[in-house]
Protein backbone atom coordinates (compact mmCIF):
# COMPACT_ATOMS: atom_id res chain seq x y z
CA UNK A 1 0.00 0.00 0.00
CA UNK A 2 1.56 3.28 -1.15
CA UNK A 3 1.09 6.74 0.28
CA UNK A 4 -1.88 7.51 -1.97
CA UNK A 5 -3.66 4.27 -1.18
CA UNK A 6 -3.06 4.80 2.53
CA UNK A 7 -5.36 7.80 2.49
CA UNK A 8 -8.14 5.65 1.03
CA UNK A 9 -8.23 3.97 4.45
CA UNK A 10 -10.70 6.41 6.04
CA UNK A 11 -9.78 5.54 9.63
CA UNK A 12 -6.08 6.05 9.03
CA UNK A 13 -6.71 9.27 7.08
CA UNK A 14 -8.71 10.77 9.96
CA UNK A 15 -5.99 9.71 12.41
CA UNK A 16 -3.33 11.25 10.15
CA UNK A 17 -5.26 14.51 9.82
CA UNK A 18 -5.86 14.71 13.58
CA UNK A 19 -2.14 14.28 14.20
CA UNK A 20 -1.34 16.97 11.64
CA UNK A 21 -3.61 19.48 13.41
CA UNK A 22 -2.49 18.52 16.92
CA UNK A 23 1.22 18.60 16.15
CA UNK A 24 0.80 21.89 14.30
CA UNK A 25 -0.52 23.29 17.58
CA UNK A 26 2.40 21.77 19.48
CA UNK A 27 4.85 23.79 17.37
CA UNK A 28 2.90 26.98 18.02
CA UNK A 29 2.93 26.15 21.74
CA UNK A 30 6.69 25.73 21.59
CA UNK A 31 7.11 29.16 20.00
CA UNK A 32 4.72 30.66 22.55
CA UNK A 33 6.82 29.31 25.44
CA UNK A 34 10.01 30.70 23.86
CA UNK A 35 8.31 34.06 23.36
CA UNK A 36 6.93 34.09 26.90
CA UNK A 37 10.37 33.51 28.45
CA UNK A 38 12.07 35.98 26.10
CA UNK A 39 9.46 38.64 26.91
CA UNK A 40 10.10 38.29 30.63
CA UNK A 41 13.85 38.40 30.04
CA UNK A 42 13.52 41.62 27.97
CA UNK A 43 15.03 40.15 24.82
CA UNK A 44 16.58 36.84 23.92
CA UNK A 45 15.73 34.08 26.37
CA UNK A 46 18.53 32.89 28.62
CA UNK A 47 19.46 29.25 28.22
CA UNK A 48 18.74 28.36 31.86
CA UNK A 49 15.36 30.12 32.02
CA UNK A 50 14.22 28.43 28.83
CA UNK A 51 15.57 25.11 30.07
CA UNK A 52 13.50 25.46 33.27
CA UNK A 53 10.27 25.90 31.33
CA UNK A 54 11.05 22.99 29.05
CA UNK A 55 11.94 20.81 32.02
CA UNK A 56 8.28 20.91 33.10
CA UNK A 57 7.37 19.41 29.71
CA UNK A 58 9.71 16.49 30.37
CA UNK A 59 9.33 15.72 34.11
CA UNK A 60 5.89 14.06 33.56
CA UNK A 61 7.68 11.34 31.62
CA UNK A 62 9.25 10.10 34.85
CA UNK A 63 6.15 10.48 37.04
CA UNK A 64 3.38 9.29 34.72
CA UNK A 65 5.35 7.55 31.98
CA UNK A 66 6.13 4.30 33.85
CA UNK A 67 2.43 3.44 34.23
CA UNK A 68 0.94 5.22 31.19
CA UNK A 69 1.72 2.38 28.80
CA UNK A 70 -0.05 -0.10 31.06
CA UNK A 71 -3.29 1.88 30.90
CA UNK A 72 -2.92 2.50 27.17
CA UNK A 73 -2.85 -1.28 26.71
CA UNK A 74 -5.99 -1.60 28.90
CA UNK A 75 -8.05 1.31 27.59
CA UNK A 76 -9.51 1.91 24.18
CA UNK A 77 -6.80 3.89 22.38
CA UNK A 78 -9.19 6.03 20.39
CA UNK A 79 -10.95 7.13 23.55
CA UNK A 80 -7.58 7.90 25.16
CA UNK A 81 -6.60 10.16 22.26
CA UNK A 82 -9.98 11.93 22.35
CA UNK A 83 -10.02 12.77 26.04
CA UNK A 84 -6.36 13.77 26.14
CA UNK A 85 -6.96 16.32 23.39
CA UNK A 86 -10.05 17.79 25.07
CA UNK A 87 -8.46 18.16 28.52
CA UNK A 88 -5.18 19.55 27.18
CA UNK A 89 -7.07 22.15 25.15
CA UNK A 90 -8.91 23.31 28.28
CA UNK A 91 -5.68 23.49 30.27
CA UNK A 92 -3.84 25.55 27.66
CA UNK A 93 -6.73 28.05 27.55
CA UNK A 94 -6.04 28.96 31.17
CA UNK A 95 -2.64 30.45 30.23
CA UNK A 96 -3.85 33.35 28.03
CA UNK A 97 -7.03 33.98 30.02
CA UNK A 98 -5.81 33.58 33.61
CA UNK A 99 -2.09 33.18 34.17
CA UNK A 100 -0.16 35.03 31.46
CA UNK A 101 -0.72 38.47 33.06
CA UNK A 102 0.73 37.40 36.41
CA UNK A 103 4.32 38.10 37.27
CA UNK A 104 4.98 34.61 38.58
CA UNK A 105 5.80 31.74 36.21
CA UNK A 106 4.82 29.11 38.79
CA UNK A 107 1.15 28.75 37.67
CA UNK A 108 2.28 28.42 34.06
CA UNK A 109 4.78 25.75 35.10
CA UNK A 110 1.84 23.91 36.69
CA UNK A 111 -0.35 24.10 33.57
CA UNK A 112 2.49 22.97 31.33
CA UNK A 113 3.22 20.10 33.73
CA UNK A 114 -0.41 18.89 33.76
CA UNK A 115 -0.79 19.17 29.99
CA UNK A 116 2.31 17.09 29.42
CA UNK A 117 1.20 14.52 31.99
CA UNK A 118 -1.72 13.88 29.64
CA UNK A 119 0.69 13.73 26.72
CA UNK A 120 2.35 10.74 28.37
CA UNK A 121 -0.87 8.79 27.75
CA UNK A 122 -1.37 10.35 24.34
CA UNK A 123 1.97 9.42 22.79
CA UNK A 124 1.95 5.63 23.42
CA UNK A 125 -1.76 5.54 22.46
CA UNK A 126 -0.95 7.34 19.21
CA UNK A 127 1.86 4.94 18.34
CA UNK A 128 0.00 1.82 19.47
CA UNK A 129 -3.19 2.56 17.54
CA UNK A 130 -1.44 2.42 14.16
CA UNK A 131 -1.44 -1.42 13.95
CA UNK A 132 -5.20 -1.29 14.69
CA UNK A 133 -5.73 0.90 11.63
CA UNK A 134 -3.51 -0.82 9.06
CA UNK A 135 -2.35 -4.36 8.29
CA UNK A 136 1.12 -5.59 9.29
CA UNK A 137 2.56 -5.41 5.77
CA UNK A 138 1.65 -1.73 5.61
CA UNK A 139 3.26 -0.70 8.91
CA UNK A 140 6.36 0.93 7.42
CA UNK A 141 4.27 3.05 5.08
CA UNK A 142 1.94 4.00 7.95
CA UNK A 143 4.87 4.86 10.23
CA UNK A 144 6.39 6.94 7.45
CA UNK A 145 3.16 8.87 6.97
CA UNK A 146 2.77 9.34 10.73
CA UNK A 147 6.29 10.78 10.88
CA UNK A 148 5.71 12.89 7.78
CA UNK A 149 2.70 14.32 9.64
CA UNK A 150 5.05 15.66 12.27
CA UNK A 151 7.32 17.11 9.61
CA UNK A 152 4.49 18.96 7.85
CA UNK A 153 3.18 20.24 11.19
CA UNK A 154 6.72 21.24 12.16
CA UNK A 155 7.13 23.33 9.01
CA UNK A 156 3.73 25.04 9.17
CA UNK A 157 3.76 25.49 12.93
CA UNK A 158 7.29 26.87 13.02
CA UNK A 159 6.64 29.39 10.26
CA UNK A 160 3.21 30.59 11.41
CA UNK A 161 3.98 30.16 15.11
CA UNK A 162 7.15 32.18 14.81
CA UNK A 163 5.28 35.02 13.11
CA UNK A 164 2.29 34.86 15.48
CA UNK A 165 4.48 35.08 18.58
CA UNK A 166 6.90 37.63 17.09
CA UNK A 167 4.11 40.09 16.23
CA UNK A 168 1.12 38.97 18.34
CA UNK A 169 2.81 37.82 21.52
CA UNK A 170 2.68 34.55 23.41
CA UNK A 171 -1.05 34.93 24.18
CA UNK A 172 -2.06 34.37 20.56
CA UNK A 173 0.16 31.33 20.35
CA UNK A 174 -1.48 29.65 23.33
CA UNK A 175 -4.98 30.39 21.97
CA UNK A 176 -4.13 28.78 18.62
CA UNK A 177 -2.68 25.75 20.38
CA UNK A 178 -5.87 25.19 22.41
CA UNK A 179 -8.05 25.37 19.29
CA UNK A 180 -5.94 22.72 17.52
CA UNK A 181 -6.47 20.31 20.41
CA UNK A 182 -10.25 20.64 20.07
CA UNK A 183 -10.14 20.14 16.28
CA UNK A 184 -7.94 17.07 16.71
CA UNK A 185 -10.39 15.57 19.20
CA UNK A 186 -13.26 16.11 16.76
CA UNK A 187 -11.39 14.32 13.97
CA UNK A 188 -10.49 11.40 16.24
CA UNK A 189 -14.16 11.01 17.20
CA UNK A 190 -15.03 10.29 13.54
CA UNK A 191 -12.62 7.35 13.12
CA UNK A 192 -14.63 4.42 11.76
CA UNK A 193 -15.75 1.54 13.94
CA UNK A 194 -14.48 -1.34 11.79
CA UNK A 195 -11.08 -1.63 13.48
CA UNK A 196 -11.62 0.00 16.89
CA UNK A 197 -13.34 -2.12 19.51
CA UNK A 198 -14.93 0.50 21.79
CA UNK A 199 -17.00 3.45 20.69
CA UNK A 200 -16.02 6.87 21.98
CA UNK A 201 -18.82 8.37 24.03
CA UNK A 202 -18.62 11.35 26.33
CA UNK A 203 -20.35 10.36 29.58
CA UNK A 204 -20.56 12.48 32.73
CA UNK A 205 -18.10 11.34 35.35
CA UNK A 206 -16.12 9.13 32.97
CA UNK A 207 -12.87 10.99 33.61
CA UNK A 208 -13.42 10.78 37.38
CA UNK A 209 -14.13 7.06 37.07
CA UNK A 210 -10.90 6.60 35.15
CA UNK A 211 -9.04 8.38 37.92
CA UNK A 212 -10.56 6.08 40.54
CA UNK A 213 -9.59 3.09 38.46
CA UNK A 214 -6.01 4.34 38.35
CA UNK A 215 -5.88 4.84 42.13
CA UNK A 216 -7.48 1.49 42.96
CA UNK A 217 -5.36 -0.56 40.59
CA UNK A 218 -2.04 1.22 41.13
CA UNK A 219 -0.31 -1.76 42.74
CA UNK A 220 -1.36 -4.07 39.93
CA UNK A 221 -0.29 -1.48 37.38
CA UNK A 222 3.18 -1.29 38.86
CA UNK A 223 3.43 -5.06 38.53
CA UNK A 224 2.43 -4.81 34.86
CA UNK A 225 4.96 -2.01 34.35
CA UNK A 226 7.62 -4.28 35.83
CA UNK A 227 6.50 -6.99 33.38
CA UNK A 228 7.03 -4.48 30.58
CA UNK A 229 10.59 -3.80 31.78
CA UNK A 230 11.33 -7.52 31.92
CA UNK A 231 9.88 -7.91 28.43
CA UNK A 232 12.19 -5.21 27.07
CA UNK A 233 15.25 -6.64 28.82
CA UNK A 234 14.46 -10.06 27.39
CA UNK A 235 14.19 -8.81 23.79
CA UNK A 236 17.58 -7.81 22.47
CA UNK A 237 16.18 -6.07 19.39
CA UNK A 238 13.96 -3.71 21.38
CA UNK A 239 16.64 -3.10 24.02
CA UNK A 240 19.16 -2.14 21.36
CA UNK A 241 16.78 0.28 19.63
CA UNK A 242 16.13 1.99 22.97
CA UNK A 243 19.90 2.40 23.46
CA UNK A 244 20.20 4.01 20.05
CA UNK A 245 17.30 6.38 20.69
CA UNK A 246 18.84 7.34 24.04
CA UNK A 247 22.07 8.34 22.29
CA UNK A 248 20.15 10.31 19.68
CA UNK A 249 18.14 12.29 22.24
CA UNK A 250 21.19 12.97 24.38
CA UNK A 251 22.54 14.86 21.40
CA UNK A 252 19.21 16.54 20.70
CA UNK A 253 18.90 17.65 24.34
CA UNK A 254 22.43 19.05 24.35
CA UNK A 255 21.74 21.32 21.37
CA UNK A 256 18.02 22.09 21.79
CA UNK A 257 18.03 25.11 24.09
CA UNK A 258 21.52 26.23 23.11
CA UNK A 259 20.65 26.43 19.41
CA UNK A 260 17.50 28.48 20.14
CA UNK A 261 19.46 31.12 22.04
CA UNK A 262 22.32 30.86 19.51
CA UNK A 263 19.94 31.78 16.66
CA UNK A 264 18.34 34.57 18.71
CA UNK A 265 21.79 36.03 19.39
CA UNK A 266 23.12 35.74 15.83
CA UNK A 267 20.07 37.20 14.08
CA UNK A 268 18.70 39.49 16.80
CA UNK A 269 15.06 38.34 16.94
CA UNK A 270 12.88 36.34 19.34
CA UNK A 271 11.04 33.80 17.18
CA UNK A 272 10.94 35.15 13.60
CA UNK A 273 14.31 33.78 12.42
CA UNK A 274 13.95 30.77 14.70
CA UNK A 275 10.68 29.90 12.95
CA UNK A 276 12.21 30.52 9.53
CA UNK A 277 15.08 28.11 10.19
CA UNK A 278 12.72 25.60 11.76
CA UNK A 279 10.84 25.60 8.45
CA UNK A 280 14.05 24.59 6.69
CA UNK A 281 14.75 21.89 9.25
CA UNK A 282 11.18 20.63 9.00
CA UNK A 283 11.30 20.60 5.20
CA UNK A 284 14.47 18.51 5.36
CA UNK A 285 12.93 16.14 7.89
CA UNK A 286 9.88 15.82 5.63
CA UNK A 287 11.95 14.96 2.55
CA UNK A 288 14.17 12.56 4.48
CA UNK A 289 11.18 10.79 6.02
CA UNK A 290 9.35 10.64 2.69
CA UNK A 291 12.39 9.20 0.90
CA UNK A 292 12.95 6.60 3.59
CA UNK A 293 9.28 5.63 3.56
CA UNK A 294 9.53 4.92 -0.17
CA UNK A 295 12.97 3.34 -0.42
CA UNK A 296 13.76 2.38 3.17
CA UNK A 297 13.10 -1.32 2.64
CA UNK A 298 16.27 -1.46 0.55
CA UNK A 299 18.41 -0.74 3.62
CA UNK A 300 18.30 -2.34 7.07
CA UNK A 301 16.80 -0.18 9.78
CA UNK A 302 19.82 -0.32 12.11
CA UNK A 303 22.26 0.59 9.35
CA UNK A 304 20.00 3.51 8.48
CA UNK A 305 20.08 4.77 12.08
CA UNK A 306 23.89 4.63 12.33
CA UNK A 307 24.39 6.30 8.94
CA UNK A 308 22.02 9.11 9.87
CA UNK A 309 23.77 9.58 13.22
CA UNK A 310 27.09 10.19 11.45
CA UNK A 311 25.60 12.51 8.85
CA UNK A 312 23.64 14.41 11.51
CA UNK A 313 26.78 14.98 13.57
CA UNK A 314 28.65 16.35 10.59
CA UNK A 315 25.82 18.70 9.62
CA UNK A 316 25.38 20.01 13.19
CA UNK A 317 29.06 20.97 13.33
CA UNK A 318 28.99 22.58 9.89
CA UNK A 319 25.80 24.50 10.73
CA UNK A 320 27.20 26.01 13.94
CA UNK A 321 30.55 26.98 12.41
CA UNK A 322 29.09 28.47 9.22
CA UNK A 323 26.25 30.44 10.81
CA UNK A 324 28.58 31.88 13.45
CA UNK A 325 31.05 32.94 10.74
CA UNK A 326 28.68 34.25 8.06
CA UNK A 327 25.50 35.47 9.84
CA UNK A 328 23.62 34.73 6.60
CA UNK A 329 20.04 33.54 7.07
CA UNK A 330 19.82 31.92 3.62
CA UNK A 331 22.99 29.88 4.13
CA UNK A 332 21.66 28.88 7.54
CA UNK A 333 18.36 27.87 5.92
CA UNK A 334 20.09 25.64 3.36
CA UNK A 335 22.14 23.93 6.08
CA UNK A 336 19.01 23.42 8.20
CA UNK A 337 17.35 21.64 5.26
CA UNK A 338 20.35 19.33 4.85
CA UNK A 339 20.42 18.58 8.58
CA UNK A 340 16.76 17.60 8.57
CA UNK A 341 17.22 15.51 5.43
CA UNK A 342 19.92 13.29 6.93
CA UNK A 343 18.30 12.70 10.34
CA UNK A 344 14.68 12.32 9.18
CA UNK A 345 14.67 8.51 8.76
CA UNK A 346 15.92 7.70 12.29
CA UNK A 347 12.61 7.73 14.18
CA UNK A 348 10.78 5.86 11.39
CA UNK A 349 13.38 3.10 11.44
CA UNK A 350 13.26 2.78 15.23
CA UNK A 351 9.45 2.72 15.42
CA UNK A 352 9.23 0.14 12.63
CA UNK A 353 11.59 -2.19 14.52
CA UNK A 354 9.45 -1.93 17.68
CA UNK A 355 6.24 -2.61 15.74
CA UNK A 356 7.81 -5.68 14.12
CA UNK A 357 9.26 -7.17 17.29
CA UNK A 358 6.84 -6.25 20.11
CA UNK A 359 3.55 -8.10 20.52
CA UNK A 360 0.39 -5.91 20.31
CA UNK A 361 -0.41 -6.28 24.02
CA UNK A 362 3.06 -4.99 24.97
CA UNK A 363 3.51 -2.12 22.50
CA UNK A 364 2.06 0.53 24.83
CA UNK A 365 4.54 -0.46 27.55
CA UNK A 366 7.45 -0.56 25.10
CA UNK A 367 6.71 2.88 23.65
CA UNK A 368 6.25 4.30 27.16
CA UNK A 369 9.62 2.85 28.18
CA UNK A 370 11.21 4.38 25.10
CA UNK A 371 9.63 7.73 25.95
CA UNK A 372 11.01 7.46 29.50
CA UNK A 373 14.57 6.72 28.37
CA UNK A 374 14.82 9.30 25.60
CA UNK A 375 13.29 12.08 27.69
CA UNK A 376 15.61 11.35 30.60
CA UNK A 377 18.58 11.55 28.22
CA UNK A 378 17.16 14.75 26.71
CA UNK A 379 16.54 16.42 30.09
CA UNK A 380 19.97 15.64 31.55
CA UNK A 381 21.96 16.84 28.55
CA UNK A 382 19.68 19.88 28.10
CA UNK A 383 20.31 21.07 31.66
CA UNK A 384 24.05 20.38 31.46
CA UNK A 385 24.52 22.19 28.14
CA UNK A 386 22.33 25.10 29.31
CA UNK A 387 24.56 25.57 32.35
CA UNK A 388 27.72 25.27 30.27
CA UNK A 389 26.35 27.89 27.86
CA UNK A 390 26.75 30.49 30.63
CA UNK A 391 30.53 30.03 30.38
CA UNK A 392 31.20 28.60 26.90
CA UNK A 393 30.21 30.19 23.54
CA UNK A 394 27.10 28.61 22.11
CA UNK A 395 28.73 27.80 18.76
CA UNK A 396 31.48 25.81 20.48
CA UNK A 397 28.95 23.68 22.35
CA UNK A 398 27.04 22.95 19.15
CA UNK A 399 30.19 21.99 17.23
CA UNK A 400 31.41 19.76 20.07
CA UNK A 401 28.08 17.93 20.27
CA UNK A 402 28.10 17.44 16.50
CA UNK A 403 31.55 15.85 16.61
CA UNK A 404 30.56 13.52 19.46
CA UNK A 405 27.36 12.63 17.61
CA UNK A 406 29.37 11.77 14.50
CA UNK A 407 31.87 9.68 16.47
CA UNK A 408 29.20 7.62 18.22
CA UNK A 409 27.47 6.88 14.92
CA UNK A 410 30.73 5.87 13.28
CA UNK A 411 31.68 3.60 16.17
CA UNK A 412 28.26 1.99 16.14
CA UNK A 413 28.41 1.33 12.40
CA UNK A 414 31.86 -0.25 12.73
CA UNK A 415 30.69 -2.50 15.55
CA UNK A 416 27.52 -3.46 13.70
CA UNK A 417 29.53 -4.40 10.59
CA UNK A 418 31.82 -6.54 12.76
CA UNK A 419 28.87 -8.38 14.32
CA UNK A 420 25.24 -7.51 13.47
CA UNK A 421 23.45 -6.89 16.74
CA UNK A 422 19.87 -7.48 15.67
CA UNK A 423 18.56 -10.93 14.83
CA UNK A 424 15.57 -9.91 12.69
CA UNK A 425 16.05 -10.66 9.00
CA UNK A 426 14.70 -7.30 7.84
CA UNK A 427 16.14 -5.18 10.66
Amino acid sequence: MGFRNSFQNRSFFLFWLAQLVSQFGDRINQMALVGLVAGRQFGSASTMELAKVLAFTIIPVFIVGPIAGVYVDRWDRKKTLFFCDIIRGCLILTIPFIFIARHSMIPIYGVVFLAFCLSRFYVPAKMSIIPELVDEEHLQTANSLATVTGMIAFVLGALLGGLIVEYGGARGGFLCDAVTFFISALLVSFIARDRIKVKVTVKPGEIVAAGREMAGAYRHVLAEAADGIHYILAHRDIRYIIYLMMILFMAVGAVYVVIIVFIQGVFGSVTKHLGFLAVGLGAGLFMGSLAYGKWGDKKKQVETIFTCLVAGGVMTTVFAFTVQAMHNIWVAQALAVLLGLVVGPIVIAANTVVHKVATPDMQGKVFSAMEFVIHFAFLVTMLISSKLAEFIPHAWILMAVGLVFCGVGGWGMWRYNQQPLLSGENL
